[in-house]
């Protein structure tokens, strides 16, 4: 099983809640250029600096953000604890379906282990990344500046981590509270670290991160440039995978290479159809009562796809694998988008000929995932809220 550890974070030293909700940002993934340039002109300190250098810098982008947080820590605005600690993560929210909802992780230090050595497990095929983007962010900073994301299979997780930490930090962004609270007690660090590390832990997001984390680990064995063993765990976010504890949103298909037409008409092979009319954000209440998917075309008009009995035997229970199985002798490309709003926009604009929307997967595939050692399609889940990046911090030269 993983080894689960505290370290010494880098944290902004003033942790009051306007400050934090200037400083940090949104996982890099998520953000597109615009978004980039808002958040770098909230604060001359905000993460996005370091975490999302700029690609028109070239090369020399990634030694500019390593001078950055060097200078950071230099003039005192980040701040090195004093001692190895975990930090609880929790977040207060309305999901999807209007319910207020209180989720709790913790963020430490989790084992890099070798693909297929068991202890840390995907629960997605990935699509191939050719950038090295964050490999050479990595190099350059020598830090985790974003946590993986995992889920730990271990039971009672949650309640270990109901008693209060030290706070340090919260914010309240987009109707979601996050809160961050320091824990350095050896008695109760211990009992996180052998929780955790003793069950298996499952990639939720961040499978590029973690791959790239192996990478790093690998280099550093053969030439350290850090502390010894610091590349050996990487910076994960571990939450309890349990129905309480995850909200997960659905990632849409985009297609090109195939019109609308000849999509819906391969799709009818496998769905009865159903004419959807004008498409809104709100289609999903839709989708979940008929049991439906509903294809997008250019017009922003769709139709339901309701799967056809008999036509997915020994398909899993996903809706994303039931396109894969419809459209395996279809010539097609896909691609990937969460919200129904932008996937309407970029049919519309003819960036893609046409989408189809998805329900969420369930936690309880979720879990059988994990416990039958499944692969979930690529971009099968979507967990929310996202984590925000920059609270914590983990310098690779420290314990």
């Amino acid at each position: 099983m993983p080894r689960f550890e505290p370290f010494r974070a880098l944290r902004y030293a003033d942790s009051s809640r306007p400050h934090l909700e200037a400083v940090t940002a949104p996982p890099y993934d998520v953000l597109s250029e615009a978004d980039r340039t808002h958040f770098a002109n909230l604060h001359p300190h905000n993460i996005v600096h370091i975490d999302v250098p700029v690609e028109s810098d070239g090369p020399s982008r990634y030694d500019r953000a390593a001078r950055v947080l060097a200078d950071w820590v230099q003039s005192g605005a980040l701040v090195l604890d004093d001692a190895p600690s975990f930090t609880i993560y929790r977040m207060d929210f309305t999901d999807s379906l209007g319910r207020r909802r209180r989720t709790a992780g913790v963020i430490g230090a989790l084992e890099v282990v070798d693909e297929g050595a068991g202890g840390v497990l995907p629960h997605e095929r990935t699509t191939p990344k050719a950038k090295t983007d964050r490999l050479d962010l990595t190099r350059a900073t020598l830090a985790n500046l974003s946590p993986v994301w995992g889920l730990s299979l271990t039971p009672g997780l949650t309640e270990l981590l109901e008693e209060s930490g030290e706070p340090v930090g919260s914010i309240d962004v987009d109707g979601v509270v996050h809160t961050f609270e320091r824990v350095s007690d050896p008695v109760r660090v211990d009992a996180i670290s052998r929780a955790v590390g003793g069950h298996e832990v499952v990639i939720a997001d961040g499978h590029h991160r973690y791959a790239i984390s192996r990478t790093f680990r690998d280099e550093q064995r053969s030439a350290p440039t850090a502390a010894p063993g610091s590349a050996e765990t990487t910076m994960t976010y571990i939450g309890e995978l349990i129905e309480d504890q995850l909200s997960v949103d659905a990632i849409h298909r985009l297609y090109t290479g195939i019109s609308a037409d000849d999509l819906a008409t391969a799709l009818a092979n496998f769905f009865d159809t159903h004419k959807a009319g004008p498409i809104t954000p709100d289609i999903t209440n839709d989708m979940r009562e008929r049991g439906a998917l509903v294809l997008v075309r250019p017009d922003r008009s769709g139709l339901f796809l309701v799967p056809r009995d008999g036509s997915f035997a020994g398909v899993r229970d996903l809706d994303g694998a039931r396109l894969e199985h419809a459209l395996a002798n279809v010539s097609h490309e896909v691609t990937y988008q969460h919200g129904v709003d932008h996937v309407l926009d970029i049919v519309a604009s003819g960036a893609a000929t046409a989408g189809v929307l998805i329900r969420p997967v369930t936690v309880a595939e979720i879990r059988r995932t994990a416990d039958e050692g499944l692969l979930m399609p690529p971009k099968s889940t979507f967990f929310t809220p996202k984590l925000r990046t920059g609270p914590v911090i983990r310098p690779l030269g420290s314990a």
